[in-house]
């Protein structure tokens, strides 16, 4: 089965009761990390989850297999959550499939989130007929769409909420379906809101939980390091510790704004970024503020596999920050710095 971000709210919920293996993929990895964390509440006994890397099931292909006929450690059921980048999983995924058309037993629910994979990878190709897999393709997000989106998961949570209001969190969210889906969840949470209770939501409720003061936080670590600032670096890292801010959220920001940046040299093909209209600034989550500091960036990774690579190395970075959450503020201060380095270096 395949399916993209336009019809899998419609049918994701069906697929979650007939497939057992999940192949999340497309430029759009918030959207298709947030379908995935939805499709897995939609399972019929989800269990426990066990997180294994890309690496870790590319490497030992048999491991998939082993560990999804294998009961959590109290006999409960489970699902197995891999974060991939491109084919990575491809043969382990093909590994379980032989050997559970072999007889080997069922397996659990197997979800895989593939970055800088599309639906014509082999991965995809290998489950895309299946009757028992389902490929979920995300493009890239429009300011539209996540509008959409925003007030669709307004409606769930018991949350009035205007077409304008709406729009100002995906503005405010970067067109990041996860960080809208924290702003409607503070705002029903501020408001008292559920699904039972409705309650209206105001420009002035949406003032008081400040649903725009946490880009604001990032922009200028953001800017700096991916403008190669490294001058500015300790600066800024300084400011970081002293706000307190939460370094999983703050490479959140940094993975928004590298997907943006692929959506803008997607759409630009051969073009400068001079040539965007100011329709296509708005589909592109280009905001007047942060245009110069944008298309500066833009210049710097643009060209050849520069993108995935910085794709590839925050998509590292933030699992070694869930996995030594203890050392994540050291981490992620070392990781931005090679970034800023890098990029600094591409400006010889």
């Amino acid at each position: 089965m395949k399916l993209t971000n336009r019809d899998f709210a419609a049918k994701g919920r069906s697929a979650a009761q007939g497939c057992s293996i999940f192949f999340f993929c497309g430029q759009d990895e918030a959207g298709a990390t947030a379908a995935a964390n939805d499709l897995v509440t939609w399972l019929p006994e989800p269990g426990e989850r066990l997180e294994m890397s890309g690496g870790e099931v590319k490497n030992d292909p048999a491991k998939l297999g082993d560990e999804a006929r294998t009961n959590s450690l109290f006999g409960d059921k489970r699902h197995i959550w891999i974060r991939a980048s491109g084919d990575e999983a491809a043969e382990a995924l093909k590994v379980l499939i032989e050997t559970s058309d072999a007889g080997a037993g069922e397996a659990c629910p197997v979800i895989v989130v593939a970055t800088s994979a599309t639906d014509k990878s082999r991965t995809a190709k290998l489950l895309e007929k299946r009757r028992d897999a389902l490929v979920a393709m995300f493009y890239p997000p429009d300011l539209p769409s996540v509008t959409r989106s925003v007030r669709a998961l307004a409606d769930g949570a018991g949350v009035r909420l205007g077409g304008d209001l709406a729009e100002r969190i995906a503005r405010a969210a970067n067109l990041d379906i996860r960080l809208a889906k924290s702003e409607v969840d503070k705002l029903a949470l501020y408001l008292d809101a559920s699904a039972q209770s409705p309650q209206t939501a105001t420009a002035d409720d949406l003032d008081a939980i400040g649903a725009s003061s946490e880009d604001d936080g990032f922009a200028s670590l953001v800017n700096v390091v991916m403008g190669g600032q490294a001058a500015k670096l300790g600066i800024e890292l300084g400011r970081m510790k002293q706000l307190g801010l939460n370094p999983v959220g703050v490479l959140l920001a940094f993975e928004r704004r590298a997907a943006q940046l692929a959506r803008i040299a997607a759409a630009l093909g051969s073009r400068g970024f001079g040539d965007l209209d100011r329709g296509e600034e708005a589909r592109l989550g280009i905001f007047f503020k942060e245009k110069r500091e944008i298309g500066q960036q833009l210049a710097l990774w643009r060209h050849g596999d520069k993108l995935d690579r910085l794709t590839r190395r925050l998509v590292s970075l933030h699992r070694e920050l869930l996995t030594n959450s203890q050392a994540a503020e050291l981490l992620l201060a070392q990781g931005l710095a090679d970034i800023a380095r890098v990029a600094t270096a591409r400006t010889r």
